[in-house]
């Protein structure tokens, strides 16, 4: 195992997995930075714009769920690239739709490829990532989403205002050349392998249905519910404010488009930063730490945002909150899947961050509502509750390093798990 740990191939499906989820990350982002643009060109209110969030969320969540589960039974590499070339046609084809009811059905078939290939994308790469430096090793990749929100911010700066939004989803088309390399270049991660090999010399087929062992294994249903209920709290606040800051920079605080991305692109380098150092961090002092350090102090600082922000500090703010509030990300990949042995891990991971993310879903509509009832101000301020309940419920009840993606760790005794729900172990 020691000559797999060695082995510097990692660094190349590093690069190709940090491409994919850059496009990924410009892709959630871009539909942020658009928002306004297609309120204008399909005449809908806040809360019906809302709700291309909560769609994108929907079938994000799905994508995830299945592609999850798919991944386990056909190969984490072969299903990246089924879903790369799903969210990079469907996205682009964004670009040439007329109303916003054909907006809404292409952007839910093209966000099941991305949740899909998110999910899939953390679970490979930690699988490939030595031990020692997994967290630091994730968290740069967890960089990558935040970069593609750069990209976004600095392209839309220059073709939007020129060009309208359509060719900012034109561009998504590229990512297909990069799902031809890694189906042609990567092999799958040997762990998979082996606990694939294993599971055919099963002779009872039921045994080797990944929802029923999550089902029927107490103590993995228990941290599987966990994750399931941090998911949900965690993208709730980050989708949320993903989806109205940009709109809020614009609508309440008076900024003209420039200066509104502007003000983004200092953030979201503060957010590559942030999710780079919590992984760095998470390998020194423990993920369990640093995810809930990130997401308390999230909660506390984003009402003092929006409370206490004035034309003098609103950059400093806005640069500290984006170096706080993706910190949780930066540990959330290797966090969740040393969470899960590996014959599992895939239906478990994409399942509990999933269907957290279909109760996240309804974030970007309802402060859509509320910003109808108040401001966006005063809903992105109760995201802050949201971050909080993500930073509390991995504190007391999941434990860390609880199975070794780099082992097919399938037999792995129950007592290691039972380890995993007491809170009170370090």
């Amino acid at each position: 195992m020691e000559k797999t740990q060695s082995n510097p191939s990692w660094i190349i499906v590093f690069i190709a997995c940090f491409i994919g989820l850059l496009v990924d990350g410009m892709d959630i982002q871009v539909l942020a930075l658009t928002l306004p643009s297609l309120m204008d060109e399909f005449q809908i209110s806040k809360a019906t714009a809302g709700f291309l969030g909560t769609i994108s969320l929907i079938g994000m969540a799905f994508g995830g769920i299945v592609g999850g589960w798919l991944s386990d039974r056909y190969g984490r590499v072969r299903m990246a690239t089924y879903m790369m070339v799903l969210f990079s046609i469907g996205t682009a084809f964004l670009g040439f739709v007329q109303t916003y009811e054909q907006f809404v059905v292409v952007r839910f078939i093209s966000a099941i490829g991305i949740g899909a290939e998110y999910s899939i994308v953390m679970m490979l790469m930690a699988e490939y990532v030595p031990t020692k430096k997994r967290t630091t090793i994730l968290g740069s990749l967890q960089a990558a989403y935040s970069v593609g929100y750069l990209v976004a911010a600095l392209l839309a700066n220059m073709i939007l205002p020129l060009y309208g939004w359509r060719p900012l989803y034109l561009i998504s088309i590229l990512p297909v050349v990069l799902a031809i390399y890694i189906r042609r270049k990567i092999p799958e991660p040997q762990g998979w392998v082996e606990a694939k090999k294993e599971a055919k010399k099963q002779p009872n087929k039921a045994k080797n249905n990944e929802w029923l062992t999550i089902y029927k294994d107490p103590k993995i249903r228990a941290i599987f519910l966990f994750w399931i209920f941090t998911s949900t709290f965690l993208q709730f606040g980050f989708y949320g404010v993903g989806s109205w800051l940009p709109t809020y920079l614009v609508e309440e605080l008076g900024f003209d488009f420039k200066k509104m991305t502007g003000y983004l692109v200092g953030t979201y380098t503060a957010l590559i930063f942030g999710k780079i150092l919590a992984g760095w961090l998470a390998d020194l002092i423990g993920r369990r730490a640093v995810y809930a350090i990130g997401g308390i102090s999230t909660a506390i600082f984003l009402p003092f945002l929006i409370m206490y922000h004035t034309p003098a500090n609103i950059i400093i703010l806005l640069t500290i909150f984006g170096f706080l509030y993706g910190t949780p990300y930066g540990v959330n990949g290797t966090y969740m899947s040393e969470s899960f042995p590996t014959h599992i891990r895939g239906t478990a991971v994409g399942g509990a961050y999933n269907i957290g993310r279909f109760g996240a879903a309804i974030a970007p509509v309802s402060i859509g509502i509320i910003s109808q009832a108040q401001s966006i101000g005063f809903g992105l301020a109760m995201l802050g509750i949201a971050y909080a309940l993500a930073g509390i419920i991995p504190a007391l009840f999941i434990r860390e390093k609880m199975f070794d993606p780099f082992q097919n760790n399938k037999n792995t005794s129950a007592s290691q798990i039972e380890k995993g729900t007491k809170h009170h172990s370090a």
